[in-house]
């Protein structure tokens, strides 16, 4: 769901393929599964590769790291399929799609804390 509604904000970041509605679903779909892969398997080495980074811009580094992701997860999906993610630029679209990915995501799970917080009572 946060893809999509980064597609929706941040110009220059786009789902491309699918004629009908179904095939667009798939692919968001799909694409979702492959972005979800690439943080689980990329992602903690990049984070572990990169400390010295996270301690020199106190954090700000993450969001370069989360812009890598969204990059090859783009690259992976237009490598082996001719539809997927497609990002125009990595510095500035790239970059400004992690930061729009992250607050969209923290809005997202809002309502699952919530919902955990009541059960847990």
């Amino acid at each position: 769901m946060a893809l999509w509604v980064v597609t929706l904000l941040v110009p220059g970041v786009g789902f491309v393929g699918g004629d009908t509605t179904l095939q667009k679903i798939g692919i968001v779909l799909v694409v979702a599964v492959i972005f979800g892969l690439v943080n689980a398997v990329i992602k903690p080495v990049v984070a572990l590769l990169s400390i010295p980074l996270y301690i020199l811009t106190l954090g700000l580094f993450h969001i370069v790291v989360n812009a890598l992701m969204l990059w090859i997860t783009a690259w992976i999906t237009e490598h082996t399929t001719h539809w997927g993610l497609q990002i125009d630029h990595f510095w500035w679209t790239a970059i400004w799609a992690a930061v729009v990915l992250s607050i969209v995501g923290w809005v997202l799970s809002i309502p699952m804390r919530s919902a955990g917080s009541t059960l847990a009572r």
